[in-house]
């Protein structure tokens, strides 16, 4: 096996890419490796929020070679089936319905970059950098293109897609793709006090909130979407944890999702 799956007692999971001697490149195995994991979390009710890491040097290498290799020789029938299951993959992270933390300790090169993209927060490291490197060999990013144009912009994608040039996390931080950057003596305490952050927020409210961001971006301000809007904040507020909330802030107490943390 490639990955780790681990569940702790805060019901927080971290998916470990342990592939360190070949810097946690990524075949058509790991790829279902990773789709089974991310499944397993989403159809897991008690999971409050996940952590996607990386063992040794690299966060992830992006495509192996071996692999890379197997794909020159494919018919496009192949080579469709085979990048439908990253873009399944990639998908399901991306809506995966709680909070995603990507632990980003080193290089994250092509495909990598697009996992870090699908994960709603990305801590980084001094050593981590990124490069989308498809066009190098004469490809592009394609299955990841919707979620790191989505986190660095259309205007950095379009520079970073075209030159391949490498980027380090000072620049990744500037552009949006990840959150923080720290030392990494203190990424593993920087992710804790986000997961703190997170668990002690309405894991309805987080898993309606995450999808209202889908839903509303870039969308025109008219009346469906206004419609809508007002239906989702009526229905939250009347909804179980809505209540709890709501009077639990009232009477000055902790709501039952932090007292069960």
């Amino acid at each position: 096996m490639s990955i780790r799956y681990q569940k702790d007692a805060r019901n927080v999971v971290t998916v470990t890419l342990d592939r360190a001697e070949k810097h946690n490149a990524f075949d058509d195995a790991v790829i279902a490796e990773l789709q089974q994991a991310f499944e397993r979390a989403r159809d897991d009710q008690s999971v409050r929020a996940l952590i996607l890491a990386a063992e040794g040097k690299s966060f992830s290498a992006g495509a192996d070679l071996g692999w890379m290799q197997r794909m020159a020789g494919y018919s496009l029938e192949q080579n469709r089936a085979d990048a439908d299951a990253l873009a399944k993959m990639l998908h399901t992270l991306n809506t995966l319905p709680f909070p995603t933390i990507a632990r980003v300790q080193g290089a994250a090169f092509g495909g990598a970059v697009g996992l870090v993209s699908c994960c709603d927060l990305a801590v980084a490291g001094p050593r981590a950098s990124f490069c989308l490197s498809e066009v190098k060999i004469g490809l592009i990013p394609a299955t990841i293109s919707p979620y790191v144009v989505a986190a660095m912009g259309e205007r950095a994608a379009r520079r970073y897609f075209l030159t391949a040039e490498r980027f380090d996390a000072s620049t990744a931080l500037a552009l949006g793709l990840v959150s923080v950057v720290e030392e990494e003596a203190a990424l593993d305490a920087c992710v804790d006090q986000f997961i703190a952050q997170l668990l002690s927020n309405s894991p309805a409210a987080l898993s309606a909130a995450k999808q209202l961001v889908f839903d509303v971006a870039n969308r025109p301000i008219e009346t469906t979407l206004i419609d809508d809007t007002s239906a989702r904040i009526a229905a939250i507020r009347v909804s179980e944890e809505g209540q709890e909330g709501l009077q639990a802030f009232l009477q000055k107490r902790s709501p039952r999702w932090q007292a069960q943390d």
